[in-house]
């Protein structure tokens, strides 16, 4: 490993060590109506990576390498795109026409360098911070309504589920022991934790979701996609943001940002904050109160410092935490399994003389006894450095991150002392390191080299409890023997687990971009990753009757017993792409992908299941997933007005990666074994356009089918607990978590600009909608563990002010519409099971204020 790391850091610095010729061209970009500088407008060299933006006058200075003539591209958001060749050495004044009927080149970093998403040949969804804020999109939840290719299931922050096309990470109950598919950067910053999906945004200025392995160009490999978010920037220019919105079930939210320069040209620095406040949308009987609220609060600071033009360096620290009385879940429904009638949920509930306080999950009530808490915080810092050459940037980013977590929850779902507590509290730190060039080689050939390490440590803090009550035994008789009636024999009884899992991942990568002509590219990408994972499991036994008689501490050993293993795993591998690229015109954007991935080995965090009382050790490693993919589409703006894209996709996965649920208690969270092999493909189209200057609409559709293409050693689902086989073939079965169908569609209509409060602004009304059609929630197929399919549709209207003061009214899932977004059953599988609810309607309004 060290000769590969010193070879590429050669490579990188002897690449960068070449002279190039430098020459600098300046201008500005102002309205071509009233001559108002256009801040933050996009100048680039057509055909080169070669680039800068205006500064707050609109004045920009551009370094460029060759000679003249030269083709520049301007682009401003809302303005038509304008090309200009320039001859000689001069300053240019530059005036760009406003026009709602042009859709604004959407530029993005999917490549690690600023482009238009146009010319990636990648499929990319971006997300705009504006639409975030004004559709309330404020954590990845809310986006996956305006992106359809995403799937998020969460039960709480830690067991987060994020997926793009149904792929990335274990459905239901998380194992650490293995890491996502799907890559989560801000700021070119790698997050390992999935918990940091359930957090507010801070301050996003876009957000890029790419489809599809993206390992040649991303730090962490990335075996489904990656959510590539930018945050909003420090600027030297003032600007300041403050946003208050008030709604149903007392929703107060509150955002701002202040950003300025702290020295002249050389210091600046941006602060900003978001704070949610909801009462809960559940009702607990048993303790009086209403559960699942919202209890978020975040800071983000950064500094920018630039010595010269050549140099941009900036310090970012974050911190997030999450408060909530929450994540309970509903009842839902209970299936006859193929136990023994006395084994049956509702023939067990009636001996312990209970009833649920409710049947219908929409009533929205639970008597749980053990509260629910998700203490959910994270922070970090970063250190970004970016050093501009001609052709190219070397980007040095440096960060240490933080996870705390601190849950409570009732996990049998009743209100029967079962399981009083379970509890998997935990400390988790991450240190990464990437340096990475981008830029161009020659005239006809530019790439993305770079090297990434990253050190992980997650343990217990202190030990993951679980606990059971009076009633456990009644849940836990396998058997008619007198001797489970026992008074006080599993009351109080438990198992208290520490865990420690180290961590190291290292790789090198690099991505080529070979202009074979004017219309045609070539760009292979090359991976070769380094992992280890040293595992120290050790659970204990506690509490429960006091007894030295064998055939009492038996009936204990079947609920729960001790279990110890270490385990020390590391593999390598290589993987890479080949994309053809053909755009013949600046309009049109075909290519064709082939690639291949690797999921790093995976081990067991959550207990093993045990045969005679033993665990299976054997069942301690899990093979690394080794992924298979081919993609082809286009991009292409039909009409000046207008974009379409489509691609076609086929993802087929050896060795999968997958949960196994099983009805032992002590395995908790399930354990993670593999599937043979697993098919995910499908097809997907988006597109935007504007009709005439005051109205937009924007689509989304997407065709996905997933299936089990070989598992012949799956668990049994839920109806089949207890039947002659623990384990069944599920080969043609479909994966869980993925709609065949699943959409979007909005769009605002705006009036003309007008005087209104004595500010300068337009009317607007907009809305967007969600649907997606039913989909698996159980590993295995399952007749009754599926998620209905729904639609929900949300809609806002205000004055939106150009600076200043902008107020408008909106409404989410406003047809009241009654949804699961997950279905789980219940820890030792007596047949039922809890549902993740979606939110009811909700309104309010937003009132928001702006300085430049």
């Amino acid at each position: 490993m060290r000769k590969i790391f010193t070879l590429i850091y050669a490579i990188l610095f002897a690449g960068l060590s070449v002279s190039f010729g430098q020459q600098y061209i300046e201008g500005k970009v102002v309205d071509a109506g009233d001559g108002q500088p256009l801040p933050g407008a996009t100048i680039k060299v057509r055909g080169s990576t070669e680039g800068t933006t205006t500064d707050f006058n609109g004045v920009f200075s551009l370094k460029f390498t060759g000679n003249y003539p030269l083709r520049l591209q301007f682009s401003y958001l809302g303005y038509q795109s304008r090309e200009l060749t320039v001859s000689r050495e001069e300053f240019l004044s530059v005036g760009l026409s406003p026009s709602s009927a042009f859709l604004a080149e959407v530029v993005v970093s999917a490549r690690r360098r600023d482009e238009t998403a146009l010319e990636v040949p990648i499929p990319v969804s971006v997300v705009g911070g504006g639409k975030i804020e004004e559709t309330g999109a404020f954590n990845v939840n809310r986006v996956k309504e305006l992106v359809p290719t995403v799937q998020l299931y969460s039960s709480n922050p830690r067991n987060t589920t994020l997926n793009i096309r149904g792929l990335g990470s274990t459905f239901g109950l998380t194992n650490d022991g293995i890491d996502p598919g799907v890559g989560f950067y801000v700021d070119g910053v790698y997050y390992a934790r999935p918990a940091v999906t359930t957090l507010d945004f801070i301050d996003i200025d876009r957000i890029e979701v790419l489809r599809g392995p993206q390992g040649t160009l991303f730090g962490k490999n990335t075996t489904a996609g990656a959510f590539n978010i930018t945050t909003r920037k420090a600027s030297f220019d003032p600007s300041s943001s403050f946003e208050t919105s008030f709604g149903k079930y007392g929703f107060v939210q509150a955002k701002s940002s202040v950003t300025g320069g702290l020295i002249a040209d050389k210091l600046a620095g941006r602060i900003s904050f978001s704070g949610t406040h909801r009462n809960g949308t559940i009702y607990n009987v048993a303790r009086d109160e209403h559960v699942n609220t919202l209890n978020n609060i975040g800071f983000r600071g950064q500094l920018l410092f630039t010595p010269n033009e050549d140099i941009d360096i900036t310090l970012i620290g974050d911190i997030s935490s999450q408060k909530p009385n929450g994540y309970a879940q509903v009842f839902a429904g209970v299936v006859r399994t193929q136990r023994p009638e006395f084994r049956q949920f509702d023939q067990i509930i009636a001996d312990l003389d209970y009833e649920l306080p409710g049947r219908n999950p929409f009533d929205r009530v639970i008597d749980h006894d053990t509260p629910w808490r998700s203490l959910n915080q994270l922070g970090g810092l970063s250190v970004n450095a970016d050093f501009h050459f001609a052709g190219g940037t070397l980007t040095s980013t440096t960060a240490w991150r933080y996870w705390n977590w601190g849950p409570s929850n009732d996990r049998d779902f009743t209100g029967l002392p079962v399981l009083n507590l379970s509890q998997a509290p935990s400390r988790h730190d991450q240190w990464s390191q990437e340096i990475r060039y981008a830029g161009e080689i020659s005239s006809r050939l530019s790439a993305v080299l770079g090297v990434f390490v990253l050190w992980q440590d997650l343990k217990s803090d202190p030990v993951h409890t679980q606990e059971s009550g009076a009633a456990q035994w009644r849940f836990a008789q396998n058997t008619q023997d007198p001797l489970w009636q026992t008074p006080g024999l599993l009351e109080g009884y438990g198992i208290k687990t520490t865990n420690r899992l180290k961590s190291f991942s290292g790789a090198v990568f690099a991505n080529i971009d070979w202009e074979v002509s004017e219309v045609f590219h070539v760009l292979p990408g090359i991976r070769f990753n380094y992992d280890t994972k040293d595992v120290d499991y050790k659970r204990e036994t506690y509490g429960g009757l006091e007894t030295d008689d064998p055939d009492l501490l038996a009936l204990k050993d079947r609920v729960y017993s001790d279990q110890q293993f270490t385990t020390d795993v590391n593999n390598t591998n290589f993987s890479g792409q080949l994309t053809l690229k053909y755009q013949p015109v600046s309009s049109f954007n075909a290519y064709g992908t082939f690639s291949t991935a690797y999921k790093p080995i995976g081990v067991n965090l959550g207990g093993l299941p045990t045969e005679n009382g033993e665990p299976l050790l054997d069942l301690a490693e899990v093979e690394p997933e080794y992924v298979t993919h081919f993609e082809v589409g286009f991009k292409s703006k039909p009409a000046p007005n207008a974009s379409l894209n489509f691609t076609a996709y086929n993802t087929s996965i050896k060795d999968f990666q997958t949960v196994v649920q099983t009805p032992e208690l002590g395995v908790n969270r399930g354990y993670l074994s593999n599937a043979d092999k697993v098919r995910v493909r499908g097809a997907e189209l988006e597109g935007n356009v504007y009709f005439g200057e005051h109205f937009s609409f924007f689509g989304a559709a997407a065709y996905t089918e997933g299936k089990y293409v070989k598992f012949e050693n799956a668990p049994v689902p839920l109806e089949e607990v207890g039947g002659e086989q623990a384990f069944k073939d599920v080969s043609g079965g479909r994966l869980p978590g993925i709609s065949r169908w699943a959409g979007s569609l909005g769009g605002e209509l705006t009036s003309a600009s007008v005087d209104f409060w004595r500010q300068n602004g337009t009317f607007f009304f907009g809305f967007d909608s969600f649907f997606r059609s039913g989909f698996s929630s159980s590993p295995s197929p399952s007749r009754y563990l599926n998620v209905p399919g729904y639609g929900i549709f949300n809609a806002r209207a205000g004055f939106r002010a150009v600076e200043g003061l902008s107020v408008f009214v909106w409404g989410r899932n406003i047809l009241d519409k009654d949804y699961y977004e997950q279905l789980l059953p219940a820890g030792g599988s007596a047949g039922h099971y809890a549902a993740v609810l979606g939110d009811p309607v909700t309104y309010g309004v937003t009132l928001k204020y702006e300085f430049r």
